[in-house]
């Protein structure tokens, strides 16, 4: 698709602030990705939003398996059961152990089922209607965190690794502070920068704002 418009639906819970996404390559009538999707009400209104515009989810992808981004894997995929699950396997035990997805540190209890699961390998590829999609370690937040890149719509998908002038916690028992900023510079500041980054809490930012103004990325 040489001319392809990307649409991308926010859905952003109200407990942590982060964003389920659902992206496809045209407003209606088209194939689409549920990333990250979270916390009640979100998976609720993403199925509303899928149904209305009539898009048929390609699969589930998830940057990463904290318990707010994975919380609503479950109500997706039980509405759209062909649909499938897209994470690296590096994270895969946290879908089902809520300790080392910390949601059970808050007595939430988060797990989603490991059916037809699929590893995001570093230097692999995913395709979304005619889009190809690079799959980049962003790992130190998470112990296996991924950012998707789209050189043809000049947008990366970075889950918790870097926000508008922050970056991923590491204070986590699996997180790792300098590996973290390791892959920022090397796979994500690397982009051009009119890159537009989503990211997994808050607003869109650019590669090149964050690589000129985040004091986190600064010398």
């Amino acid at each position: 698709m040489s001319n392809a418009e990307v649409f991308i639906k926010v859905f952003n819970d109200p407990f942590y602030g982060e964003n389920g996404l659902v992206i496809s390559l045209g407003d209606a009538d088209r194939p689409c990705w549920v990333v990250d999707p979270g916390l009640p009400p979100q998976s609720e209104n993403i199925l509303a939003y899928i149904a209305s515009k009539r898009l048929s989810p390609a699969a589930v992808v998830l940057t990463h398996a904290h318990g707010d981004h994975i919380a609503g894997v479950d109500d997706i995929r039980d509405a759209h059961p062909d649909a499938p699950l897209y994470l690296a396997n590096g994270e895969w035990p946290l879908l089902s152990d809520p300790m080392q997805n910390l949601s059970g540190h808050f007595g939430a209890g988060v797990t989603a089922r490991t059916d037809n699961l699929h590893d995001l390998p570093p230097g692999g590829t995913l395709e979304l209607d005619g889009t190809r999609w690079e799959i980049r370690d962003c790992a130190g937040h998470s112990p296996a965190g991924r950012a998707l890149y789209c050189a043809q719509l000049k947008l990366a998908l970075v889950g918790d690794a870097v926000f508008a002038g922050s970056i991923g916690r590491t204070d986590f028992p699996h997180s790792d502070h300098r590996r973290l900023l390791k892959n920022i510079r090397e796979n994500i500041l690397t982009l051009p920068d009119d890159v537009t980054l989503i990211s997994g809490h808050g607003p869109a930012t650019t590669v090149g704002e964050e690589r000129a103004q985040n004091p986190y990325l600064q010398g």
